[in-house]
């Protein structure tokens, strides 16, 4: 008997996903943005509605063993003032709300290392609020920081992510798979091991692009697993002239420290002079992970998203490689920035699958 799953702010559905390959049924979904449902609805399944979820009546949720989905996290980012209790931060209780409705034997939670620090406005921890809550209606809550490069993603992505399981069980996560150097452990999936199989990247956007080549190694067969011939999703974003004489001299590993003093750029010669920001303008390393991919990555100047070997910014296809999504999946946006949300924001299906098959050992389905 499949284990039945309700998905809360579901996006694209990275972390459906992962738990639908590893035979979990979901049943209903929720989110509030209409690129992030009409993607889901093309690589998953119908069950999914746009709506608020704080307009949403708790009965009308189906009953199930499970429930996924991390609050929208800029409330609690690092990057930026933390306000818990504007309206993204309010979301986290009616997410408890909709838990001690249902019941389920079990949740997942996923949100920005920065929920671990968050405080509201009298200087309580957000996340010691949460224990508390969730004690309250009966769920034994075990937190981690998790680093999705350390299970075989080719991403330094560092995420929270809390374990609920009712009746006072702890659960244990699963053990690490990969590691920087390869002692005792399979070694991180670089850059170029992901992404070394595309095609050239091509200007428009609607366009499929052939594969050119075979697949180099076990992550890029499985990218590329019920795909057939072609790849979407794999153009380049324009840059402005500026631009591109700014990242040819950026080289692999490199960032703004690498640009010459005659670009006249207050910001660059500050971060030279003062550092921090050390991924700005950053080119990818090929022979490691990459950075966090986050939803400026058509932006040379917000995080490490020059390509490798090439004068470009990654596409929108090697984003989707980075954050292990396959190749079948395939995006409906109205924008480009909503094609960028949608990757940005998601939690890597790798990464959701692996939890999966570690929950199961708890609900009695493994």
């Amino acid at each position: 008997m499949s284990i039945k799953v309700v998905s809360l702010f579901s996006g694209g559905g990275g972390l459906d996903l992962g738990f639908k390959q590893e035979g979990y049924d979901i049943v209903w979904a929720i989110d509030n943005n209409a690129n992030a449902v009409a993607t889901y609805k093309k690589n998953l399944n119908d069950h999914i509605i746009c709506s608020d979820i704080n307009y949403i009546d708790v009965t009308s949720i189906p009953s199930v063993d499970l429930v996924i989905g991390g609050p929208p996290c800029q409330s609690f980012s690092l990057a930026g003032k933390r306000h818990v209790e504007d309206a993204r931060g309010q979301l986290v209780w009616k997410y408890i709300e909709i838990i001690e409705y249902l019941k389920p034997k079990a949740f997942v939670f996923e949100n920005v290392v920065g929920l671990l620090s968050a405080k509201n406005s009298s200087k309580e921890y957000v996340i010691d609020l949460l224990r508390k809550a969730f004690n309250k209606i009966g769920y034994k809550l075990t937190t981690k920081i998790v680093n999705a490069a350390d299970y075989g993603i080719p991403q330094r992505r560092k995420r929270v992510i809390i374990v609920g399981l009712y009746k006072g069980i702890e659960f244990e996560f699963p053990k690490a798979t990969h590691n920087e150097t390869g002692e005792g452990l399979k070694k991180y999936v670089s850059v170029e091991e992901a992404l070394g199989d595309l095609p050239n990247a091509v200007l428009n956007e609607n366009e499929k692009v052939r594969y050119s080549i075979g697949p180099q190694n076990e992550y890029q067969e499985m990218m590329r697993i019920g795909n057939g011939e072609n790849v979407s999703e794999h153009f380049v974003s324009k840059l402005s002239e500026l631009d591109k004489y700014i990242i040819s001299y950026v080289k692999p590993g490199g960032n703004y420290m690498d640009i010459p003093t005659e670009v006249n750029s207050d910001r660059i010669r500050r971060l030279q002079r003062e550092g921090g920001h050390t991924t700005c303008y950053g080119r990818l390393s090929p022979d490691k992970p990459s950075y966090t991919i986050n939803t400026y990555f058509n932006r040379p100047n917000v995080g490490c998203n020059i390509h490798y070997s090439e004068p470009r910014l990654i596409t929108v296809r090697e984003a989707l490689r980075l954050q292990s999504f396959p190749d079948k999946y395939e995006i409906v946006s109205s924008s480009k920035q909503g094609r960028n949300l949608i990757v940005g924001n998601a939690v890597p299906p790798i990464l959701a699958k692996i939890i999966a098959k570690q929950l199961k050992k708890y609900l009695g389905e493994d």
